[in-house]
């Protein structure tokens, strides 16, 4: 960093390495994504020119390649990058010559490479939807670097000029690091005395140092994608060390599953210290799968290992580093912990229901389905299937090719309006008077253009459709006719008014015409209130859950609102009341709600990417909404001039709506009254039903909870007496026939669910018996027919309801239990004497 430092450059902090700032990307995967897209583009100015960043970057795509190449690939690596932003009809930095000269003396000088080792080697290089030449940087088959040279917009097939040319390079901080301390593997050099305690913690036995001589030797040829390359990796390793070919694959083998949780424990560290929450969408899949990758791994060597001693380890040794891990340590820990317990239970229900599956379709599409559907990798599957002698194997590059799939969001084609929207090219953006003033209930404006029943104006108050809040509703007055305005919604920079009647035929007449508008104040007002009540519940969820608390969705309307962020669990109702206290307590001190427009730049220096819970505004300003000391955010939204306001907040509903994801339902304002007078309907409702009242009510309902108790003691009595005499009728009452038992009878008693699992229990017990059971329902008359396993194989009781067809009886069932119901009166005698015609004709 110095070296560049030096030379003009700015050391620039490094950002998460989760992609807060971006949507089209989860996670941050190069230093050049910190400038993609708003920088590169030219939209926004970079925060230096030239810069250096030192970036902890994470990628998953070649996740099964950890450890086999001996830290040429790692999930979690630190690039180095130094760029420059040269504009093309303005201000030059510098470009090709400097930035290949500044490289050749960093290696040669600062880290001493020989000149004669070092490789200048022309490329291309593509990324982030830019492209561009470049040079790979390689030293005896190792690349330490690799320096872009971004001049490009990638338009599908075709390349576009970008507005700036940009240097973008990415030096491996840990490729560096292993070449000048000249250690046996690039783990040995980042992780030092972690590499023995993680070994010994492992029960993993060391490789002699032959075989890391001759590995280092050919490791720079091994193309880990192929598994004839692997092969031959392999071969030349016993060739060169005098160690046998399954030797080596077990030094190998070993190595790997300890470099597997060096990798992994690091970055998923540092995936939640920077707040993600494992789930099964998004940037928390990506951490699930990691966790369960490094799970698997522990498991195979022994189940008993907890995985949270090695975060532990971790976070001690890289919290001077990262100070989110010191921040987040208890955090870490409990969701490591969480899904730990989650995934051993899962492993131990479901493999061996999951077996026969995958050994009658062994493929990669099998196991993927397990995977991303069941949480189970399949190692575990292949590991219970050699137990059974059962021979499978697990596809080559899996996690590989999972993580590829789901590195990036899949965005949805934004809705094509281009065409639609022609007819307003050329006209001027609206002026939004609701960001200048929400409180205004009417104004002037005039129109710009209409079309059917929609009408932009050069000004307006109404707040169109956007940041999860519904759009106000009104009216326009022009030339003494009222419209109602249904619907708003904004395109670019202009609002479209949906009003409930079409003005085609007046278009003409109505373009350059003055109106009046007004909107529907209690909708407003009310939009305002929930909106400014998910921000206040937004930053006292951080405060009590943790910062590691993230907006994954929310909607605001005129009758409640609901805030979706992630977390690992639902809070109990001893926090959830905290929550609802904490929030009114924001109420009561009426801070002042904020909204500026700032610099994104400065924006994000002073706040952080905090700012982008809602989303990421494209653009070169963006407007900020802060209440002091509580929660910023960057906002379209309207909102109260401070939180007293919004008079108070109710939580009336929490639920885990996936994995990962908490939903939270409230109300605000006026509408806590309406909230509190439908409970009190409920609750007046419920006293009548009860015979008491009101206030009486607790009492009423603890004193029938202890009769209903009394009454289930009492019933579980009876239907133990009934069971005795049940089975005592079956001894004396039922009919031997060829070595099967059978008993039909009419039953008087209501308690269907009940009489079922009594039958179905006894015909466990006594293997050779058909009990049929008559009785009486709203629809007629129905047969229950429950056997046990060796009458079944005799005469099954679907074969007894087909039988029975011709009284009409229609259903259906299962060879030990089957039911049908006729509309007819159906006789006891005549059941038993069929079904023993039926059982003495199977003789």
């Amino acid at each position: 960093m110095t070296f560049f430092e030096k030379r003009g450059h700015k050391i620039l902090d490094p950002r998460p390495v989760v992609a807060r700032w971006r949507e089209d990307l989860y996670l941050t995967i190069a230093s050049i994504v910190l400038f993609q897209p708003h920088v590169t583009s030219g939209l926004v100015p970079p925060p230096a020119n030239p810069l250096v960043v030192s970036q902890p970057c994470i990628r998953l795509e070649d996740i099964d390649n950890v450890g086999l190449t001996m830290g040429r690939h790692l999930t979690l690596f630190e690039m180095g990058g130094h760029h420059a932003f040269n504009e093309r009809n303005g201000k030059f930095i510098y470009w090709k010559d400097e930035t290949v000269r500044y490289s050749f003396e960093f290696f040669t000088k600062e880290i001493g490479i020989p000149p004669e080792l070092l490789v200048f080697k022309e490329s291309w290089w593509e990324g982030g939807g830019n492209a561009g030449p470049s040079f790979e940087v390689t030293v005896g088959g190792l690349e330490p670097a690799t320096l872009v040279f971004m001049q490009y917009k990638k338009n599908g097939n075709n390349l576009e000029p970008i507005p700036l040319q940009i240097v973008d390079t990415g030096y491996g901080i840990e490729r560096i690091a292993w070449f000048t301390q000249k250690t046996p593997t690039a783990f040995h050099a980042i992780y030092g005395d972690l590499v023995n305690e993680f070994r010994k913690k492992l029960g993993l036995e060391e490789p002699p140092k032959e075989y890391y001589k001759a590995a280092f030797r050919y490791v720079g040829l091994l193309d880990p994608s192929s598994e004839q390359s692997v092969s031959m990796f392999i071969k030349n390793i016993s060739k060169h060390s005098g160690f046998d070919e399954e030797s080596v694959k077990a030094f190998l083998q070993n190595d790997m599953k300890l470099f597997t949780i060096l990798d992994h424990s690091k970055t998923l560290a540092y995936m939640l210290g920077d707040g993600i929450v494992p789930s099964n969408q998004g940037e928390g899949y990506l951490a699930r799968l990691v966790l369960r990758r490094a799970l698997r791994t522990l498991y195979l060597i022994n189940p008993e290992i907890d995985f949270t001693d090695f975060i532990e380890k971790q976070i001690e040794y890289w919290k001077q580093d990262n100070y989110k891990l010191k921040e987040f340590h208890n955090y870490i820990i409990n969701v490591v912990q969480y899904e730990q317990k989650k995934f051993y239970e899962l492993v131990k229900e479901k493999i061996p229901k999951l077996l026969q599956t995958v050994v009658s379709n062994p493929n990669f599409e099998t196991f993927e389905k397990i995977y991303k559907e069941q949480g189970i990798p399949p190692e575990l599957i292949v590991n219970e299937a050699k137990k059974k002698n059962i021979s499978i194997e697990v596809p080559f590059d899996f996690y590989s090719k999972i993580a590829r799939e789901s590195s990036r969001p899949k965005l949805g084609k934004k809705q094509e309006v281009t065409t639609r929207l022609e007819w307003l090219n050329n006209i001027p953006p609206t002026e939004l008077l609701f960001h200048v003033d929400p409180y205004l209930r009417e104004s002037d404006a005039k129109i710009l253009a209409a079309k059917e029943n929609m009408l932009v104006l050069d000004k307006t108050i109404f707040y169109p459709l956007g940041g999860g809040q519904s759009s106000d509703k009104g009216s326009i007055e022009v030339d003494g006719k009222i419209y109602n305005v249904v619907n708003v919604e904004k395109y670019d920079e202009h609002v479209i008014h949906y009003l409930d009647k079409n003005i085609e035929k007046d278009a003409e007449k109505l373009i350059g015409s003055s109106c009046k508008l007004k909107i529907d104040w209690s909708v407003r007002y009310l939009n305002m209130r929930h909106h400014t009540s998910t921000h206040i519940l937004l930053g006292v969820l951080r405060k009590v859950l943790g910062q590691h608390v993230w907006q994954a969705g929310a909607e605001k309307t005129p009758e409640k609102a609901r805030l979706d962020v992630t977390h690992y669990e639902v809070p109990d109702p001893a926090t959830i009341r905290r929550i609802e206290d904490e929030a009114n307590k924001v109420v009561l001190e009426r801070l002042p709600v904020i909204t500026k427009f700032m610099d994104k730049n400065e924006a994000e220096e002073r706040y952080g990417f905090v700012l982008y819970q809602g989303g990421v505004p494209m653009s070169k300003r963006i407007r900020i909404v802060e209440i002091p000391g509580h929660d910023v955010e960057a906002c379209f939204g309207t909102h109260v001039s401070n939180t007293g306001e919004v008079g108070g907040i109710k939580i009336i509903n929490v639920a885990k709506l996936q994995d990962g994801i908490i939903r939270f339902e409230f109300v605000s304002g006026t509408q806590v009254t309406n909230y509190a007078s439908k409970l009190e309907s409920i609750l007046n409702e419920v006293s009548k039903e009860v015979e008491t009242e009101s206030p009486l009510l607790l009492n009423r309902v603890k004193k029938l909870n202890q009769e209903f108790e009394q009454m289930k003691n009492r019933l579980n009595l009876y239907r133990d007496i009934y069971s005795e005499v049940f089975r005592e009728n079956l001894k004396s009452k039922a009919e031997v026939i060829n070595g099967i038992r059978l008993f039909v009878y009419k039953d008087e008693i209501d308690d269907e669910e009940f009489t079922t699992e009594l039958l179905k229990e006894i015909t466990r017990e006594m293997r050779e018996i058909i009990v049929i059971r008559i009785f009486k329902n709203a629809k007629g008359t129905s047969i229950e027919v429950s056997e046990g396993r060796e009458s079944s194989e005799k005469l099954n009781a679907t074969e007894i309801i087909k039988a029975l067809s011709s009284y009409g009886c229609k259903g259906g069932g299962k060879k030990d239990h089957a039911q049908c119901t006729s509309e007819q009166e159906i006789n006891v005698d005549d059941v038993w004497k069929m079904v023993k015609e039926l059982l003495e004709k199977k003789g």
